[in-house]
């Protein structure tokens, strides 16, 4: 059994205002059969923090295109995208970088 997990999540560069204007986010992961994963925790957002228009953060299974992701200051392409088994206190870090025009 995987243990809870605090981890902290930003949203920027326009994400914030998919979950309600607010930028930063101290969320408590509940304990699973199974450690936790990005995967996971995008189905996580989706459900109990994503506000409006989904279709501008997630795309199938991962992130839309554009949107930019860290963990922990590194590039998540870098340390295994959706695959990355998260550790307590990770910081994840989403940011958009599409913008109107």
């Amino acid at each position: 059994m995987a243990a809870p997990l605090a981890i902290h999540l930003e949203f920027g560069g326009g994400a914030e205002l998919l979950f309600n204007g607010v930028k930063e986010h101290h969320v408590d992961l509940p304990s699973q059969s199974e450690p936790w994963d990005v995967k996971q925790l995008l189905v996580w957002i989706q459900q109990n923090l994503l506000r409006e228009r989904p279709e501008l953060f997630v795309q199938g299974d991962s992130v839309r295109p554009g949107i930019l992701v860290l963990i922990n200051d590194a590039d998540w392409e870098l340390m295994g995208e959706l695959d990355y088994q998260l550790q307590d206190q990770d910081n994840v870090v989403f940011i958009s970088t599409l913008h109107g025009g």
